[in-house]
């Protein structure tokens, strides 16, 4: 396996509406968990819980032995600006990665895997990347071309040591070969600087993904580093591809109906053989292992994926688009068949995580996510600050049970009571003018502080 080293400073903060600290290192916590972040890609939040176990008994005894969030938010409704989000603690449309495709992650900022990696934890990526391209030597997925350095942003130079990544999508049974053609899909596997993965990799996606995984937590766990995994998983994205066992489970059903659950079923395995593994090192206890999605499900009502009734899917603003599946499991820290209504936001993974370990930021620079440490250990009240969205022109503000949208800037917004209404069927801005307009007022000035961020302002 590769090894690469960088050590940045990182920043973050903003007045009044974004979290601010000084910035110096304060000695790890005496306890120092391993952290794993895991994330489905186009997982719909009704893909999990009720109605659903047939498909995902693992991540259902991973809820049962830790912490459900009823109200785990996506940072944005499409998945790269997601996992922007969870690397950094900040909106992406701070950074210019504002849809799938669109920009990468820079130089600058500043991500959980620098921090950690300089805590003394191996750090590892697996699976879609989609923060930039891997490559400028031969033409690779949607972006990757000859030559073209524009948006290359390779892992591996933001903090990771180790790597089996791809710049987007593939099919995830496999993951090398397109599926309707049978010709080469066209997106590879990337382990550092020109290191294209070229063998081992028929069969089913998700766990490909994981066997590399493992073998990079045994070998952390063989030599007592704490380690910060990130895998994540193709699945169900399409092209939605199933292979004969997992097919083989759901005989009830026909065409792509068969082939998305037949994946979710992959990719739950996976998480079952994670789980597993933890506990055969045993580390189980000592590790926190965290779940969600990247964003609501594609396509509409009629197509796969569940919103169980939430409005809106991939690419909307509303609660399906950006409500996900989200679970922590950390037996050491959090007890057993906990259950919060309190939104969180992937985001919050960053403040959090570096929180728990003792880590401070380094600058004063805006950060978006909450440390949710409170939370994890049983203490009552809300979240500290509310959640902002913007995608495609669109805003949203979530303020605990409220809700405001509007189609742009200085355009009037609705808003709704998710607690009354958490499918969004009619809207109180009429009947609740002030509350509307405070909302409104908090909005503008946080999407004030993200077009100072994206002009740069925040880097020194």
């Amino acid at each position: 396996m590769r090894r690469l080293h960088f050590v940045v400073p990182l920043a973050l903060g903003v007045i009044g509406l974004v979290w601010s600290s000084a910035c110096r290192a304060l000695p790890f916590a005496q306890t120092r968990p391993n952290v794993i972040l895991l994330m489905a890609d186009d997982m719909g939040w009704g893909d999990l819980g009720p109605g659903a176990t047939t498909l995902t008994p693992h991540l259902d005894a991973m809820s049962a032995n830790g912490l459900t969030f009823h109200r785990f938010y996506a940072a944005a409704p499409v998945c790269s600006p997601t996992r922007g989000s969870a690397l950094t603690g900040r909106h992406p449309s701070r950074y210019g990665i504002t849809g799938a495709n669109a920009g990468h992650l820079p130089a600058a900022e500043h991500t959980l895997a620098e921090y950690l990696e300089e805590a003394g934890y191996a750090t590892g990526h697996f699976g879609k990347w989609h923060l930039g391209t891997l490559t400028t030597e031969k033409k690779d997925s949607n972006r990757g071309r000859p030559g073209k350095k524009q948006h290359y942003s390779p892992p591996w130079e933001h903090g990771f040591d180790v790597c089996f990544s791809t710049e987007a999508k593939v099919p995830t049974y496999d993951p090398m070969v397109d599926p309707k053609t049978g010709k080469p899909y066209g997106t590879a596997y990337w382990t550092g600087p020109g290191e294209e993965v070229l063998d081992d990799l028929d069969g089913d996606d998700s766990a490909l993904i994981m066997d590399r995984a493992l073998e990079f937590i045994d070998e952390a766990t063989d030599t007592g580093r704490p380690f910060f995994a990130v895998v994540w998983f193709h699945a169900p994205h399409k092209p939605v591809v199933a292979g004969p066992e997992h097919l083989a489970r759901h005989p009830g059903h026909e065409g792509q109906a068969q082939h998305y659950r037949g994946c979710l079923s992959a990719m739950d395995d996976q998480v079952g053989r994670l789980r597993a593994a933890l506990r055969a090192q045993g580390v189980a206890d000592e590790t926190m292992v965290w779940f969600c999605s990247d964003n609501g499900p594609e396509g509409n009502n009629n197509t796969l994926g569940t919103t169980r009734g939430l409005r809106g899917r991939k690419r909307s603003l509303f609660e399906g688009g950006v409500r996900v599946p989200g679970l922590l499991e950390w037996p050491e820290r959090v007890s057993a068949g906990g259950e919060t209504d309190v939104p969180a936001v992937t985001s919050d993974y960053l403040p959090t995580v570096l929180s728990l370990l003792g880590l401070e930021l380094r600058d004063d620079r805006p950060i978006d996510g909450v440390d949710l440490g409170s939370l994890l250990e049983g203490g009552g009240g809300g979240r500290s600050r509310p959640i902002g969205f913007r995608s495609g022109g669109k805003q949203a503000w979530v303020d605990g049970r409220y809700k405001i949208q509007r189609n742009g800037k200085n355009k009037p917004v609705r808003l709704f009571d998710l607690h009354l209404d958490p499918c969004e069927t009619g809207d109180l801005d009429e009947v609740d003018l002030e509350r509307a307009g405070d909302m409104q007022a908090a909005l503008d000035l946080w999407c004030s502080s993200c077009e100072t961020s994206a002009a740069g302002g925040d880097y020194r």
